[in-house]
Order: structure tokens, then sequence, then C-alpha cells
């Protein structure tokens, strides 16, 4: 591994001034280029299914934007650990 990417690695490894990694952490992690734990990829996967329900489900344009807006806050600052719940898969 070279050095610009093992300072990368430590970087991720490091919690985020969060206190934790969110979705879109391991986003950034993946396209890096390091690698994700199987938990990791898990949790971006059901985000995703979770995300496409969502948005699916919705009427009219408004519930649309509402709900995708709430999906980018959950994405941000939600523990990627969440999306590991029964309810997400």
């Amino acid at each position: 591994m070279s050095i610009d990417a093992n300072n990368k690695l430590k970087s991720y490894t490091q919690k985020s001034i969060k206190g934790f990694l969110s979705i879109n952490d391991l986003r950034d992690k993946e396209y890096n280029n390091i690698d994700l734990t199987h938990n990791e990829r898990l949790a971006i996967k059901n985000f995703d299914r979770y995300r496409i329900k969502i948005l699916s489900a919705q009427h009219t344009e408004k519930d649309f934007h509402h709900n995708y807006q709430k999906l980018q806050v959950l994405a941000n600052l939600s523990p990627y650990d969440e999306f590991l719940k029964e309810e997400y898969f």
C-alpha cells in the first residue's frame, strides 16, 4: 500500500468529527479505493435499497423532493451501522 493510500486509510479508521462513519463516509472511502468491510458494503447496499423503496413510493413531486432531502440527511448524519438493522433489508 502506498504512503498516500495508507494515510487515507488512517483517516477513515479514525472516526470522523461526528464520532462515527456515515453512508457517505463509506462512499468516499470506496471512491478512494480503500477496501470496505462486509458490513460496510452491506450497509451501503441496504441504504440504496431503502432509498429506492422510499422514493418509488412517492406520488407527488413535492413528496419526492421532501423524502429525497431526508435521505440525504440520513446518508450524511446517521451512523452506517443503522442500515444494518433488519428494517432496512
